[in-house]
């Protein structure tokens, strides 16, 4: 095929090494052409590249690569806050580029993609696959319907448990300089749906956060879990030697880097919030109450969403200790049913791969050259920014006490221009048909 996009892996960690690189090569290989591997650690590229199945060349300078290899994407999966530097040297470079969420860190760091985005002319994705997950689509379908009216209150909590949860506080995402927080590297999934689904932009946030039970919290720690003294009696002990995926990509190279895998979730210099609280106000004047809790013996969410007409209701489970059957089921509960059913239950089948089929359709929906947008799913610049910045702003909050609106972060985010140029077709007319 003449027209595959000739892409560069920037970052050879798991989501690297899977989502964008064995499995967008496998399912995708008439739509794309893996022409250069880029990470600062050899031996962690090289058997990234040995999993992906290439013969893709490996660099360890982006530059040298973007010189040498001319992508004409770049796919970014490195730690967050090195998102910046790698994206706007590839839209200068003349590459479009998909990022993983979340797009970045800080306000300064946001307008550099956007200021290189917008210099350059190239584009910018987000990998934001919640949107495309079946259940999500069914809801934003329900809510563009106008079956519960005008959306005036979202409850909204997000339920992390001891593996996937811990796993964040054992790696570099514990240090808010290189995660901005769960607040914003986890929430940035959880805040981007809600401003999809409500079609609008957070306007203030108020947030509460502390560290309840990782870092200093912990009653003892060690040097990582492979050399700690009380791994026979730590309930978060990481065995990485009975993963050999993990293993491969962590334990030799980490003599390169220093970077370990399986590090102490007690370490006393974590500096992040692992418990999360949030008040926000978006411009269309829907009130949300959000939380994100990160020791639960459940992984998944509760969402329900309040209108002048009724109610939407999800309580999806992703991991528990009981059996669930293979769909998610909303509830759409009518005020004044007239002669319609009062609650309706709408079964959604679970697709298979990531996320519920959501990797799968963000793929399609990137590179099949035939895949349509009617729901706004495809998430550029904006969208990544304006995530980020709502989880900056619930930061901020907690650590001030005080509401914190976005404008007064980053003005240039809410001008008019701005924000027509971000609405798509789709977006526009979901949302005059709800007016």
């Amino acid at each position: 095929m003449e027209n595959k996009r000739r892409f560069a892996l920037v970052g050879t960690g798991n989501r690297g090494t899977t989502m964008w690189g064995k499995d967008l090569l496998a399912g995708w290989r008439g739509q794309v052409d893996l022409v250069a591997i880029a990470d600062t650690n050899a031996l962690r590229a090289e058997r990234a590249r040995t999993m992906i199945a290439t013969n893709a060349p490996i660099y360890g300078n982006v530059d040298t690569m973007l010189a040498e290899a001319r992508p004409d994407l770049v796919i970014v999966c490195t730690p967050d806050s090195t998102h910046d530097d790698i994206v706007v040297r590839a839209l200068e470079a003349g590459a479009d580029v998909i990022t993983e969420k979340p797009m970045s860190t800080t306000v300064e760091k946001i307008r550099r993609i956007l200021d290189a985005e917008k210099r350059t002319g190239r584009r910018v994705d987000v990998s934001f696959n919640y949107r495309f997950a079946p259940t999500a689509a069914r809801i934003k379908e329900l809510l563009n319907s106008g079956e519960i009216g005008r959306i005036t209150s979202v409850d909204f909590h997000w339920y992390l448990d001891t593996r996937h949860g811990a796993d964040y506080f054992r790696r570099w995402h514990a240090y808010t300089e290189r995660s901005g927080s769960l607040f914003v590297h986890k929430a940035t999934h959880h805040f981007d749906l809600l401003n999809w689904y409500l079609d609008s932009d957070p306007d203030a946030v108020t947030a509460f956060a502390d560290l309840q039970m990782y870092g200093r919290k912990g009653p003892f720690r060690g040097p990582r879990c492979k050399l700690c003294p009380h791994k026979n009696e730590c309930d978060f002990y990481l065995d990485l030697e009975a993963d050999p995926f993990l293993e491969a990509l962590y334990e030799d190279p980490s003599e390169i880097d220093g970077y370990f895998r399986d590090g102490c979730v007690f370490r006393e210099d974590i500096d992040i919030p692992d418990t999360m609280v949030a008040n926000i106000h978006y411009r269309n004047n829907v009130h949300v109450s959000y939380s994100l809790n990160t020791f639960q013996p459940i992984e998944g969410h509760h969402i329900a969403f309040n209108g002048t007409k009724g109610r939407i209701e999800l309580r999806q489970y992703e991991d528990q200790p009981w059996e669930m059957p293979e769909e998610d089921v909303i509830l759409l509960i009518r005020n004044f049913p007239k002669g319609r059913p009062g609650v309706e239950r709408i079964a959604v089948q679970h697709s298979p791969g990531g996320h519920y089929g959501g990797d799968d359709r963000l793929r399609n929906m990137l590179f099949k050259p035939d895949a349509k947008d009617s729901l706004g799913q495809r998430a550029g610049a904006r969208a990544g920014a304006m995530s980020v910045l709502c989880g900056v702003a619930a930061l901020q909050s907690s650590r001030t006490g005080k509401l914190v609106r976005l404008a007064d972060l980053m003005p240039e985010l809410f001008e008019d221009e701005f924000c027509s140029l971000s609405r798509s077709a789709a977006q526009i007319s979901a949302s005059a048909g709800r007016q």
